[in-house]
């Protein structure tokens, strides 16, 4: 479905600060020789809820939840490697991720719920940051240690191009 004025393809994300957005694009796998294609370093994130097309009606909706919601400070430690076979994504993650992360998404489901948007189920939240899309497997080598002060919280829309997506934040707020 192509995206018109009346409707919008949007997330929910934590958006790196420059510090870690740099780590993390250090982590990409080389061009496109095997390895996948890259995702552009400004659109490196992690999704907390993926809402699909919605009818722009619901931005003022979507603001309010995002001020709304108890968004604490999160230190996440991005550690491990991973690969989701059916989408052919690679991607970096946690091996243990914090509690206050899965407790701010939950709450998030449960305010976009209340408000009646759809979006992905609660039960499918794996944070990960997605480092290669048609990958052949996960990446190799030593496992990072990449530390995140996840700065940010953000209602971003993405835009598919020939190019691949454009990401644009549209709101966004501190912990706290």
């Amino acid at each position: 479905m192509a995206a018109s004025p009346a409707s919008l393809r949007l997330f929910f994300a934590l958006w790196p600060d420059e510090a870690t957005r740099s780590a993390l694009a250090g982590l990409l796998p080389p061009g496109q020789s095997g390895n996948g294609r890259p995702t552009a370093p400004e659109n490196l994130h992690l999704t907390m809820a993926f809402l699909g097309m919605q009818p722009t009606q619901v931005l003022p909706a979507l603001e309010r939840v995002l001020q709304a919601i108890d968004f604490p400070e999160l230190r996440l430690q991005l550690d491990c490697y991973g690969y989701f076979q059916r989408a052919r994504i690679a991607w970096l993650g946690m091996e243990h991720p914090p509690p206050a992360l899965l407790d701010l998404q939950r709450e998030l489901s449960a305010a976009l719920r209340q408000c009646g948007i759809g979006h992905d189920r609660e039960s499918a939240f794996r944070p990960h940051v997605t480092l290669a899309r048609n990958a052949p497997s996960a990446p190799r080598g030593r496992e990072p240690a990449i530390v995140w002060q996840a700065p940010q919280l953000a209602l971003v829309q993405s835009t598919t191009t020939q190019r691949g997506p454009i990401y644009e934040v549209l709101a966004q707020r501190a912990p706290g």
